[in-house]
């Protein structure tokens, strides 16, 4: 059975890890003290914060590293219970082979419920002695203010395109993968910065054909190609709503997207059009409008024809104004 290649090709020390060097200078300057703080590790998906956790705790305790450190996925198990049993029980234990402390991640501690939260925050100042917590979130706001001022904060960025495709180079030809420039291209665009989904798509791709071709990327991510979405939006904004209706039937039925899907890709293709910066406001407003009434569970296909309307009377509009 084929590794998953976001753990074949997981980091192993934290001047291994991609796209962070910021953050992963200071966490190096933490593991030659011999002392951390708490963490926090606040950012998106797939931008290395699980990646900083495991390979800090590899520097701090060498080859026994496991034995001192305890993951959780806090949105798994999210109750006071799990903090006053499971966590408390590891933290109040000794740190085994000569370790000074133990290190307990919380990975999603943004899904721990407020009482969670009070109780971690206890915990975190009682065991200090015995206990270093890294706690991991999407959205650090989540976070009680007392949990954030025991730790130190670290904010990761999404990856910058230039890393994604250095690595994605590097995977290819570990691999023995054909990758072309277009190729890379389309894995940058549909990572959008998570280098997790980058390494998930290159790999599908790379389970069909040893050449990776834009095509297979955009498949096996679902997502449309940039320029078909863009073709969309000229349809609409010519004044054409027929054709910009079928371009989206091809997008719904034939690629087999989501309208959430069609609709984030809408909005990362508006500043690629040729309208003035007041033109593009006004259609983002609208298309955050219709995303909004899609999550609150209003029809899809109402929603993007709607959306597609409006786009045709604002191509209207453009024109009488001659900034079209």
């Amino acid at each position: 059975m084929q590794a998953v290649w976001t753990e074949k090709y997981r980091p192993r020390r934290l001047s291994e890890v991609v796209g962070q060097e910021p953050i992963t200078e200071r966490l190096s300057a933490y593991v030659r003290s011999r002392n951390p703080s708490h963490l926090l590790f606040a950012g998106p998906a797939g931008t290395g914060k699980t990646t900083c956790a495991i390979a800090l705790s590899r520097e701090l305790f060498g080859e026994g590293w496991k034995q001192n450190f305890q993951e959780l996925n806090a949105s798994d198990e999210r109750g006071i219970d799990v903090v006053r049993g499971k966590i408390k029980d590891f933290a109040r234990t000794a740190p085994l082979s000569n370790a000074e402390f133990k290190i307990i991640f919380l990975d999603e501690a943004d899904a721990l419920t407020s009482d969670a939260q009070a109780a971690l925050r206890r915990t975190m100042e009682r065991y200090t002695q015995t206990c270093r917590f890294i706690l991991s979130a999407n959205y650090s706001s989540k976070i009680i203010e007392p949990i954030q001022s025991r730790c130190t904060v670290f904010r990761f960025r999404p990856i910058r395109s230039d890393a994604v495709k250095g690595f994605m180079r590097h995977i290819a030809q570990q691999e023995g993968l054909a990758l072309s420039d277009e190729a890379l291209q389309a894995l940058v665009y549909v990572a959008s910065g998570d280098l997790r989904r980058a390494i998930n798509a290159l790999q599908m791709s790379g389970t069909l054909d040893k050449k990776i071709e834009p095509k297979t990327v955009y498949q096996v991510s679902a997502a449309a190609e940039p320029m078909a979405v863009v073709e969309l939006l000229r349809a609409a904004l010519n004044g054409d709503f027929l054709k910009a209706r079928d371009r989206l039937d091809q997008l719904l039925i034939e690629g087999g997207l989501s309208g959430e899907d069609v609709i984030k890709q809408i909005h990362r293709s508006i500043f690629d059009l040729p309208v003035s910066e007041k033109e593009k406001v006004a259609l983002l407003t609208r298309v955050g409008e219709a995303e909004f009434r899609m999550v609150e569970g209003s029809n899809e296909r109402i929603q993007l024809e709607a959306l597609l309307a409006h786009f045709v009377l604002a191509g209207d509009n453009i024109r009488r104004s001659k900034t079209w």
